[in-house]
């Protein structure tokens, strides 16, 4: 059966509202949370970007929830620091904290100054950090000359056992690429059809471990609220990749002036109907989605949070 978690989006809501949302959620029936990591917001209405490493410290500790986080070692972060940050947490918290890697956005990676790399060598430098990372949790010494350089780095504090390393991807060719390394595989909402290409492409290259799928979606006591609140929060997030890697905050409120409502609906699912978004849940576990995290692109969480877990949740896990 499907474990449904919490999507927690530090672009959207102030860390200390954030840590009373995973609160909230565990007591409301949430089985996991999931944090995103950005430096900056993707357009000025979302407003916020804490600090995901520091909050997840604060999470851990205040639930009993496991974590995840999408994040993108090779340029803001380097490998060995993201190597330390989880291994000090899963020192911490034993067997509750796992990451999703990914090649980046240019809205937070820019900030090193240093030059946006193509998307085929983003990649390269990714699965250069895969090795260091796993070399790092294996107790190593760490060298490496490449994409990403590494100086004769060790983890002097490591856990029990290492944390999972799950692969990000939206695309076919991606997923059947993370099979090669990853502990298991993450995407986001789409139709149906492109999610079940996605999920064999992994299995039939060998990917393992398991699948987790985070849901963009809005739900408020009318239909045109919860599309209101979809069409401010989540319309810079229409765009497919390359625009979604390669624009600053700046360049997304500039394109998604002219995203309409109804447009929004292609990436958010919007209802008022809590039966609907049930139904549409359901069929992301018949895809064989094992862990789906509930992202509410609305600013304010408890509303959601209350009624998806009251009458969600019961339906789906009863």
């Amino acid at each position: 059966m499907a474990v449904y978690g919490l999507h927690a989006s530090h672009e959207q809501v102030h860390p200390a509202r954030l840590l009373d949302a995973v609160r909230r959620a565990e007591d409301a029936g949430f089985g996991a949370a999931m944090s995103s990591d950005h430096f900056a917001p993707w357009t000025s209405a979302q407003g916020e970007s804490g600090f995901a490493w520091s909050w997840l410290g604060a999470a851990l500790q205040a639930t009993s929830l496991g974590f995840g986080v999408v994040t993108a070692p090779g340029q803001r972060y380097h490998p060995a620091i993201t190597a330390q940050a989880m291994s000090t947490l899963s020192a911490m918290y034993p067997g509750r904290l796992w990451a999703a890697l990914g090649t980046g956005e240019a809205s937070n990676e820019h900030i090193t100054g240093d030059v946006w790399p193509r998307k085929e060598v983003r990649s390269a430098r990714l699965r250069e950090c895969v090795d260091v990372i796993r070399a790092l949790f294996a107790g190593e010494e760490v060298s490496h000359d490449g994409l990403v350089t590494v100086d004769r780095a060790r983890l002097w504090t490591l856990p029990e056992t290492p944390p999972k390393l799950y692969g990000a991807a939206v695309s076919v060719e991606t997923a059947r690429w993370c099979a090669e390394w990853a502990d298991g595989l993450i995407t986001v909402n789409a139709p149906v059809e492109h999610l079940r290409s996605m999920v064999d492409a992994y299995r039939d290259a060998g990917g393992r471990g398991e699948l987790a799928l985070q849901v963009h979606l809005s739900w408020a006591p009318s239909e045109d609220e919860a599309l209101a609140v979809a069409h401010e929060q989540w319309r810079g997030n229409v765009f497919p990749p390359p625009v979604c890697w390669d624009m600053l905050p700046a360049h997304f409120d500039e394109v998604a002036r002219f995203v309409t409502p109804e447009q929004v609906r292609a990436s958010v699912n919007v209802s008022a109907d809590l039966g609907r978004h049930t139904a549409w849940l359901r069929e992301y576990a018949d895809l064989g989605f094992d862990l789906i995290q509930l992202h509410h692109v609305g600013k304010e969480q408890d509303a959601f949070i209350d009624a998806f877990g009251a009458k969600v949740l019961g339906e789906l896990c009863g």
